[in-house]
């Protein structure tokens, strides 16, 4: 990091001793998995400084908007709508639940058969090693399924500022009704919590900030279409991962520009792979920073990464909010729209999912795809069977992968990923 950030991290209450370990093995990961890489497109080198000042710059620029009376928001989920907070002038970042941490005071609270990503969200908080949570004026849970569900009743005695929001089950009038409600319930919220009255013109400026920056990552997913890639998987995770937590207006800026050097490479045909490399799609569960492991065993066995759909990928990214109502209540209706139609797992039925990852499998030009789910995920482990039949019936090649944190399984799963590259070729 440019400068010595300890006195901040002392008086947001982290446990140093177990931070300098965490900062040490991401430092160390993202060396290898990321700095590794070859003819990477320049602009990445922006992302690269993101991560080298991670829990350092950015989080010194959420202290200074507090001191300038801003209010931070964190969220640990995609339909938590950041244009309300924008709209009030606050900030939302994502709160990253991609590592196991403080495993053992974790299961002193949590069944040890609970989905990795609710047990990092403890392990983060009970080792006090992220700013990002102890910086947060307030904390937005969801009960996306059972386990967040519960989990949010123990999380509440560990945080003073958890707000919980309830979550429709099914794709239905009811439904759509109920999520409405919540987002009404939210805007009041951030109101009384930042003193600032939400009106229309408010609320169209936070969704022009947060449409653009969706518009510069849908850009970059189209361009991975190309062949040669001209982008690898793990950097387009990277900047997907990024999203949640870095300043809008910036982060969109820095996409644009390298989506501007993308497509010079795309016209001279350069890439970060050779033409006719396997292409895969991955599906399933999101992958939080820092949850490389899976990205990298497959770029490490021959294929690129064209694509994700997944909640830190095309899943919540690729709806826009129509902004052309001109009254609070058109806009309001117009976010809940555009948040009722992501397919998340949590949904029942849910056909709409299948049908997407075939539609990105063509647009990405994939030659297969991996579904990617956390163990004791049930909503997407349930799912991860009829998609398989679905893109077998199309005959789509798909491997099922159940995975963790940890790296005890990567061996195996190097040699699964192996054989089905073997396969697409």
């Amino acid at each position: 990091m440019s400068e010595d950030y300890r006195s901040m991290w002392t008086g947001l209450g982290l446990d140093l001793a177990a931070h300098d370990a965490l900062l040490n093995v991401l430092g160390q990961g993202y060396g290898q998995l990321f700095m590794s890489q070859k003819n990477r497109p320049a602009g990445m080198g922006y992302f690269d400084f993101v991560m080298s000042e991670v829990h350092g710059l950015r989080v010194k620029e959420l202290l200074d908007a507090k001191a300038a009376g801003r209010k931070v928001i964190g969220a640990f989920c995609l339909f938590v709508p950041e244009e309300i907070v924008l709209a009030a002038d606050g900030v939302m970042v994502g709160l990253c639940t991609g590592a196991d941490f403080a495993t053992e005071k974790v299961e002193e609270l949590l069944p040890r058969n609970t989905c990795a990503l609710i047990k990092s969200m403890f392990g983060f908080k009970l080792g006090r090693v992220c700013p990002y949570l102890e910086s947060c004026d307030m904390i937005v849970g969801e009960n996306t399924c059972d386990g967040k569900k519960k989990a949010y009743e123990t999380f509440s005695k560990l945080v003073k500022n958890l707000y919980v929001m309830d979550m429709p089950q099914m794709k239905s009038a009811q439904g759509s009704e109920l999520l409405k409600a919540e987002y009404y319930r939210f805007l009041k919220t951030v109101e009384e919590l930042t003193g600032v009255k939400i009106d229309a013109a408010r609320l169209k400026k936070g969704i022009t900030i947060a449409n653009n920056k969706r518009k510069a990552v849908q850009r970059v997913a189209r361009l991975r279409a190309a062949d040669p890639a001209p982008i690898s998987g793990l950097d387009a995770l990277l900047i997907n991962q990024v999203f949640f937590y870095d300043d809008p207006v910036r982060f969109t800026d820095s996409v644009n520009a390298i989506c501007d050097e993308l497509e010079t490479r795309i016209a001279k045909k350069e890439g970060v792979f050779a033409a006719g490399t396997p292409r895969v799609l991955m599906a399933g569960c999101p992958m939080a920073v820092p949850n490389w492991k899976v990205p990298a065993i497959v770029e490490g066995s021959g294929a690129v990464i064209v694509g994700e759909e997944s909640c830190i990928g095309e899943r919540g990214t690729r709806n826009l909010v129509d902004d052309s109502a001109k009254d609070l209540s058109g806009l309001m209706d117009a976010i809940t729209e555009r948040y009722f139609a992501i397919d998340c797992a949590i949904f029942t039925p849910n056909p709409e999912r299948a049908n997407h990852i075939l539609e990105m499998k063509d647009q990405c030009h994939a030659d297969g795809v991996i579904h990617y789910g956390l163990q004791f995920c049930t909503p997407y482990l349930m799912e991860a069977i009829p998609v398989e039949k679905k893109l077998n019936a199309k005959n789509v090649p798909v491997m099922r992968l159940e995975t963790d944190y940890s790296s005890e399984d990567a061996g195996q799963l190097k040699t699964r990923v192996e054989a089905f590259v073997e396969l697409l070729k």
